[in-house]
């Protein structure tokens, strides 16, 4: 985390728009997400800005007048950056730094800068280096100016970072190398998966923050690194797991989001791969977040794009011990029962009655619910299983009778 000095969080304002694409309570989810974001970068934000348009601006993003008023708040409330909610064109950036006095980050760059701080191993960071580059190209005067005025701080690490000289060309040559590099890695790990057999692959999946890495050391008894901040995994963790007599092979991946940037994407193609080859998804959903059926439909969204929507899917709603609901008087008639009033039952039943596949609840730091959890997942390997190695049959048949 960077601050400001050891005890001070750097101070941000945030900025987003209301659009006939995007509704005031749709922002609302965006921008407290992007105050989550925020203060996992290493930042505190302060104030949100908001204006309502029919589309962004295409010259500096919000109006002229909601400019002025924000740099007014800025030079008197000793604001350090403004964090844009869209990903910002290089001609917007240049525009909104005409009349703004402070650094200029969009939410591509904060999540880039997140992932630059998570990234572990070499991998995870030429990847990240990778989706850096990408997103530097187009902005590089943007960049050099703010990297002679500002040390270090949000949205500020990276390769050019230590290499103010750096031009176009030498970013497209760096972009090349690590291309190549990527191109090596992804053969290596390529041959990783091709050596682990027909072992049965199960892949969690989820939004940033669910709980993943919780149910994977709950299940594989590791210790995977999880903590209660956006993107704390970024390298995939592969863990060989038994549930009575079937082994398989567990997957943690990197969380998604909502306007995820497709440098980032792009790059993590590997990671990616994981989900791709998997034999069966565990996605696992946030039931305590007020919106996670917006999760959801995010988490399938980038499932279709990276062609892993028809994988067999359990859904795995995760973190039951933090879920709260208001009650309502059954003969209360003038109080209308909406989703902020359903129960764990209430919910169990609708997602049932929508949803083809396995539902279920549990709690991966509580371990609530657990046996259920494996049961339903060790019948869904157990089918996969079987498939890959029919002479075992008789050992499931004899286990069942055993028990």
């Amino acid at each position: 985390m960077i601050k400001k000095s050891q005890n001070t969080l750097e101070r941000v304002v945030l900025v987003g728009v209301i659009t006939k694409n995007q509704t005031e309570k749709q922002l609302e989810e965006f921008l407290n997400e992007l105050d989550f974001l925020t203060l996992t970068a290493g930042g505190k934000a302060v104030k949100h800005f908001t204006q309502k348009l029919e589309f962004p601006n295409p010259k500096t993003y919000i109006g002229t007048g909601k400019l002025d008023e924000i740099n007014i708040y800025i030079e008197s409330n000793d604001i350090e950056t403004v964090i844009f909610d869209d990903e910002l064109s290089p001609a917007q950036l240049r525009n909104i730094e005409k009349v703004l006095n402070c650094k200029i980050l969009d939410r591509t760059n904060l999540i880039l800068d997140i992932f630059a701080q998570r990234a572990q191993t070499s991998y995870a960071r030429a990847q990240v280096e990778m989706a850096q580059c990408e997103y530097m190209l187009p902005r590089l005067t943007r960049l050099w100016t703010h990297l002679q005025k500002q040390k270090g701080g949000m949205g500020m690490r990276g390769p050019g970072e230590t290499e103010i000289e750096t031009d176009r060309r030498i970013i497209r040559d760096k972009i090349t190398l690590l291309k190549k590099k990527l191109v090596s890695i992804d053969k290596q790990m390529a041959v990783q998966r091709k050596n682990r057999g027909k072992m049965v692959r199960v892949a969690l999946v989820g939004y940033t923050n669910v709980g993943k890495s919780t149910l994977m050391n709950a299940v594989s008894k590791s210790t995977v690194f999880a903590e209660n901040k956006l993107f704390a995994t970024l390298d995939t963790t592969v863990r060989k797991v038994v549930i009575k007599n079937v082994p398989f092979l567990m997957t943690d991946t990197v969380g998604f989001i909502r306007k995820l940037p497709t440098q980032l994407i792009e790059s993590f193609k590997s990671t990616l791969d994981e989900v791709r080859e998997a034999d069966l998804l565990l996605h696992i959903v946030d039931i305590s977040h007020a919106n996670f059926e917006d999760h959801i439909a995010s988490v399938n969204q980038i499932l279709t794009d990276i062609k892993s929507i028809d994988k067999p899917t359990i859904l795995v709603f995760n973190k039951i011990d933090a879920y709260t609901h208001q009650t309502i008087d059954d003969d209360d008639l003038t109080t209308k029962k909406t989703t902020a009033h359903y129960t764990l039952k209430d919910w169990q039943k609708t997602w049932i009655s929508k949803l083809n596949n396995d539902c279920l609840f549990i709690s991966a730091l509580e371990k609530e619910n657990f046996e259920n959890f494996k049961e339903v997942v060790f019948e869904a390997v157990k089918k996969i299983h079987i498939t890959r190695f029919p002479y075992n049959d008789f050992l499931y048949q004899e286990y069942d009778e055993v028990n």
